[in-house]
């Protein structure tokens, strides 16, 4: 046992191994502290998709976002790495650096262009959801009526196909994405997403959803927020029985982490509580100090696993293995 508390063998096989985090979670903005991505460094994290957008923000706000972004990551070398290809992040995990591609939560960035999929593609955008709890011109959001995926909506399936964006499930509707998956020519993912079977809340996903993602070849990424966990609870043994639930239904080889950690200071009840069209009521965002699990959770979930009889294997497809082979057979 380490200093850590986490065990030798654990600690070992999460040094050798690829650490891959699908989706962060702070609010992105032009104001963002964007040292605090020293975190997942700290933490030992090879790769992380950062969100510059979601469908709060106008995609003039996006774009700036984005710029600011890469610049700020591209003035860092020495520690950063803006990855086009999976065989860089592999490059960054033996040079000590963090590897990072971005992702936008919502198709309103696309300002109604199905061409500006390909621009976001050339800017490192490496995937994208359709809609933020909410409904645009896409398909439908978590939170609003199941329109399903709209002809426009379609068309942008086809397009990130084309140029080897990801399509990410997470924040949608049932029926958007059940009818993504179904024309996709190329796996899905649902980036930061649980089962709804492991607890119930609008935020998580059916076993549909989640035997659909596994047939494409995707994999779902366990998210870390208290409230789509269990009743706030962001206990390692929780986390570890929503990698339970998705990899006994659909096998561990679609199983990953997406976080989606937010490390702002201010208490995210106050953020989510106060914008009732996008977090409606009755679903916990107004919680009080909402817990999130942080990127240093990860050695300690990988101790869980091997505790609970996951092979060495295993524990190093949902820590990272998982996501890269998809990223791998998709990215262009």
């Amino acid at each position: 046992m380490n200093q850590n508390g986490v065990s030798d063998r654990a600690a070992e096989l999460y040094a050798s191994t690829l650490v891959w985090d699908d989706h962060s979670g702070f609010e992105p903005h032009v104001h963002s502290d964007l040292k605090e991505l020293q975190r997942w460094r700290r933490a030992g994290v090879d790769y992380l998709s950062i969100s510059i957008g979601y469908d709060v923000m106008t995609w003039h706000e996006t774009i700036k976002v984005l710029a600011i972004f890469r610049a700020w990551l591209s003035a860092r070398p020495g520690e950063f790495v803006l990855a086009r290809t999976a065989a860089e992040i592999t490059g960054a995990k033996r040079e000590g650096k963090l590897a990072a591609t971005f992702d936008i939560e919502g198709m309103n960035a696309l300002a109604g262009e199905v061409a500006m999929v390909g621009l976001y593609y050339e800017l490192g955008v490496r995937q994208m959801l359709f809609a933020y709890n909410r409904n645009n011109d896409a398909g439908g959001g978590c939170h609003d009526t199941d329109i399903g995926l709209t002809a426009f909506g379609r068309d942008v399936v086809q397009e990130m196909n084309r140029v080897g964006m990801l399509v990410d499930c997470s924040h949608s509707s049932y029926r958007t994405t059940m009818e993504a998956m179904e024309i996709s020519t190329a796996p899905v993912v649902f980036s930061h997403s649980n089962p709804v079977g492991r607890w119930d809340h609008p935020r998580n996903i059916t076993d549909e959803q989640i035997k659909a993602c596994a047939q494409s070849g995707g994999v779902i990424g366990i998210n870390g927020l208290g409230i789509f966990l269990g009743d706030n609870d962001i206990r390692v043994g929780t986390i570890a029985e929503h990698i339970d639930y998705v990899a006994e239904l659909v096998g561990v080889a679609h199983v990953g982490i997406g976080l989606d950690y937010a490390f702002e200071e201010e208490d995210l009840g106050d953020l989510l509580g106060g914008n009732a069209d996008i977090w409606p009521p009755g679903y916990g965002y107004d919680t009080p100090d909402i817990q999130f699990a942080a990127p240093a959770y990860l050695p300690a979930i990988a101790d869980e696993l091997l505790r609970r009889g996951y092979s060495d294997k295993d524990v190093c497809g949902v820590l990272g293995a998982n996501f890269f082979r998809v990223a791998s057979s998709v990215w262009k």
